[in-house]
């Protein structure tokens, strides 16, 4: 956490007042939620009505997914269709497959490029085959285990020309990315990628969506989000969300050197390692590698033992032994899928980080190496 924004929790950690109550601590606490609602709402160029706090990320997937899918089902004759991408987050997936297995939604599939690009003309298509059966599309900002970045405004624009929503997830994006939310439906952000607390995050999504809850209860959250709110959480959130729009710039341009050299380091130390994404337009702060004949798994706990965290794709799916369905998607095959790994970098990385993983890389690539192949034999 951002040192400013933990003292900041700290700091209204000691209010006793529900937000919903009438009495002063009450009020005290609803004055911290709503300045911090305006703070967010000043930072990201949007109105105070359209932050909706939730819990983090995959809570706010949930609420754009199932609120605009039951909302458009009114409207639409026959089975609704929801448009995503296939590389989208579990927080995306998963609410999209049990749509489809408990609510009769139709998913249609987007195709993507082998950087793991979404084309605007393909949206456009998907919505066009709907035949006036779209209910929404969801397409990511920016993939958290390759990093490619999506032309979410043309795919924006061209939801906004049918009159179909449109919702993206930018966990990713936010503070490592210039965002500009102008014409985009609905959009996810959570507090601990820009270093605010975890468990909470908000959705930005206007009135007039009309989104139907996931969660009933006191009404809270121009009643789509029932639940008493975390003030402290919130308040260290506003100063986070601030930190991370007001340093975008340079913290982007810091990250990416240290990734180009990483890039360029891994490439040189492990001359058959294959880059995965867009090698330009990516996330700062990422990089994703393929090491044939090695399992990703074994790579990940010989970096480990050597004082380097990896990950073999989503955090929130790390332990289950199965390919990353982003490179598969991609085309990549399933050994190959399975002997990756992401490399990211955050606000306390250092030249130094980036030594010592090219420094341990090579030895680590070699023994991952001959384990696979003698498990092979």
């Amino acid at each position: 956490m951002l040192d400013q924004a933990r003292e900041a929790w700290v700091e209204n950690s000691r209010m006793l007042g529900n937000p919903s109550s009438l009495h002063a601590s009450g009020r005290e606490a609803r004055r911290v939620i709503e300045e911090s609602r305006e703070s967010i709402a000043a930072d990201l160029g949007v109105r105070p009505s359209a932050v909706i706090f939730t819990s983090g990320g995959t809570e706010a997937d949930n609420l754009a997914i199932k609120g605009l899918f039951w909302k458009r089902r009114e409207v639409i004759a026959g089975a609704p269709v929801i448009i995503a991408s296939p590389i989208e987050h579990h927080a995306v997936l998963d609410p999209l497959t049990w749509l489809a297995e408990h609510e009769g939604a139709v998913i249609s599939w987007l195709p993507i490029d082998a950087v793991g690009r979404v084309s605007a003309a393909d949206v456009e298509a998907a919505i066009a085959a709907a035949d006036g059966r779209a209910a929404l599309v969801t397409v990511m900002w920016a993939n958290n285990e390759i990093g490619t970045v999506q032309p979410v405004h043309e795919i924006a624009a061209v939801c906004r020309a049918a009159g179909v929503p449109f919702h993206t997830d930018a966990v990713q994006a936010l503070g490592v990315l210039p965002l500009t939310l102008t014409g985009i439906d609905a959009v996810t952000i959570t507090g601990h990628k820009v270093g605010g607390p975890f468990g909470v995050g908000a959705l930005i999504a206007e009135t007039n969506l009309g989104l139907v809850p996931v969660l009933h209860g006191g009404g809270q959250e121009r009643e789509v989000r029932s639940g008493t709110l975390d003030a402290p959480g919130i308040a260290a959130f506003a100063v986070a969300v601030h930190h991370a729009v007001t340093q975008q710039s340079a913290h982007e341009a810091r990250l990416r050197k240290l990734r180009d050299r990483m890039i360029s380091g891994v490439a040189s130390a492990v001359p058959s390692a294959v880059l995965n994404g867009d090698r330009a337009d990516r996330l700062a702060g990422n990089a994703h590698f393929s090491f044939p004949g090695c399992e990703g798994d074994a790579l990940l706990m010989l970096l480990d033992a050597a004082g380097i965290d990896v990950s073999t794709g989503s955090a929130c799916s790390a332990g289950i032994p199965e390919p990353s369905h982003v490179l598969l998607a991609m085309g990549v095959d399933e050994p190959t899928a399975r002997g990756s790994l992401r490399f990211s970098l955050g606000r306390t990385s250092s030249e130094g980080d980036v030594e010592a993983l090219l420094a341990a890389l090579p030895g680590a690539v070699e023994r991952a190496s001959r384990a696979g192949t003698a498990a092979r034999r």
